[in-house]
């Protein structure tokens, strides 16, 4: 290869700016594997890194995209070899290093994965960061005894990435799951993939009671902050709460009461830098406990180039379910 096609995000004095340009291998971060991407997709810190909502770049010019799967080129990493099919999910991958929003891609060979034979190149990008960390949170859910006979679990931010596969997942293994969207539209998607009810996130975005009613077994939770504050506070006695996100703020305005008085635990879920066990653990679990007909009814399929019109949209909490980005 020569010169290759890649959306590169740029500071300038009036901000930073993404713009499409044409760059070569030299361009990228160093790695010892070379992939030729196929499709990529659009995760909210992805949205952050293009419109500069939050501080995600760490490098300038810098390729985003925290996901891609292709095929790999070249290596001189001793697992891969030119034609072999992998995946790649966080690492930094898109913060400090060059991302997938590239026909190229050049990383880190152990930070790549196999792709999963069960699944096509374009169902991983479905799935991607959004959907491996929704399985992580069930993981950790499962982990603390959290099973369908201990109650319902609530999953906040249910229509976006994470949520929408968490629900999905969730009913596919039998709980009674509660939905929690500021989209009021989306509660006849949320029920046809699984939703047993349906609540306004308002129920859940104001400042609460340090311990409320209980009213879950576990929660999924994107929001952060006073959503987070009352999952925790209206959790069950032995309870979960896995908090992998903070859509709503950083903070988390809550007290010890859950904690000490019914023996809740807030599990933190980071899908960034997860050692390969387990991401090959989750990777395996969504292969078995996902809804393969489901994950195609939440997933859009778009250009790549859409990646820029896309980014102001997920941070605005307008796009459902899952976004698949088919590279050039």
């Amino acid at each position: 290869m020569e010169r290759f096609k890649a959306l590169r995000v740029s500071k300038t004095d009036g901000g930073q700016m993404p713009a499409w340009e044409e760059i070569t291998l030299d361009d990228l971060s160093a790695g010892d594997v070379v992939v030729r991407v196929t499709h990529t997709t659009i995760n909210y810190k992805d949205g952050l890194a293009l419109t500069g909502k939050g501080p995600i770049v760490r490098k300038w010019p810098l390729v985003p995209g925290i996901d891609f799967t292709g095929t790999v080129e070249t290596s001189s990493h001793p697992a891969y070899a030119k034609g072999d099919k992998v995946i790649l999910n966080g690492w930094g991958v898109g913060e400090g290093h060059d991302g997938g929003y590239s026909q190229y891609a050049r990383v880190n060979g152990d930070w790549l994965i196999p792709l999963p034979s069960a699944f096509e190149p374009s169902e991983v990008m479905a799935i991607g960061t959004a959907g491996y960390t929704a399985m992580l949170c069930v993981l950790a859910l499962e982990a603390h005894g959290v099973t369908p006979d201990k109650g319902p679990v609530l999953v906040t931010g249910a229509a976006g990435g994470v949520g929408s596969v968490a629900v999905s997942l969730l009913a596919k293994l039998g709980h009674h799951v509660i939905a929690s969207t500021g989209r009021a539209a989306e509660a006849d998607f949320l029920k046809h993939l699984g939703a047993n009810d349906v609540i306004d996130r308002s129920e859940l975005s104001e400042k609460g009671r340090p311990l409320g009613k209980e009213r879950w077994a576990g929660a999924v939770d994107v929001a952060g902050s006073h959503t987070l504050a009352n999952a925790i506070a209206m959790t069950k006695y032995g309870g979960c709460v896995a908090a992998c996100g903070l859509a709503q703020g950083s903070d988390l305005p809550a007290t010890v009461m859950p904690f000490i008085l019914r023996g809740v635990t807030l599990a933190g879920i980071d899908s960034v830098m997860v050692p390969r066990d387990r991401r090959l653990a989750a990777w395996n679990r969504l292969a078995t406990d996902l809804d393969r007909a489901k994950l195609a009814e939440l997933t859009l399929t778009r250009p790549w180039r859409d990646v820029v019109e896309l980014a102001p949209q997920i941070i605005a909490g307008k796009v459902r379910g899952r976004v698949v980005l088919e590279v050039d």
